[in-house]
């Protein structure tokens, strides 16, 4: 017995495109906070500031989403979502300030190419 998957009517294709776009988009704008995020570090260490993760901003950025969320996604599960991508901030801010220092005990390594 042979299963036939199921049929994809042209409503629903159409929303998957539409879902597969904004997936593009999410990715576009993620990467985007990514590079802002090494910028941002980059500014904190020539601040002096040695220290990567603030709390206080931490806290600033999840009250802002949670008030700008109207649903339908549930409160929780956005936090659950920022609490990642900020962790994920705090590592691709480690990874550069570690390479970076990396480079300058080594001023015969060659930059990395873009």
């Amino acid at each position: 017995m042979t299963t036939r998957p199921p049929k994809e009517s042209p409503e629903l294709r159409d929303l998957r495109e539409r879902i597969d776009k904004v997936d593009r988009r999410i990715v576009e704008l993620l990467n985007e906070r990514a590079e802002l995020t090494i910028e941002a570090g980059r500014e904190k260490a020539k601040l002096g500031r040695r220290a990567i993760r603030d709390a206080r901003r931490e806290r600033e950025v999840l009250l802002r989403v949670s008030i700008a969320n109207d649903g339908p996604l549930p409160q929780a599960d956005l936090i659950a979502l920022y609490r990642r991508l900020i962790a994920a901030s705090r590592e691709l801010e480690t990874r550069d300030r570690q390479r970076r220092a990396s480079d300058a005990e080594d001023p015969s390594a060659e930059p990395p190419s873009a």
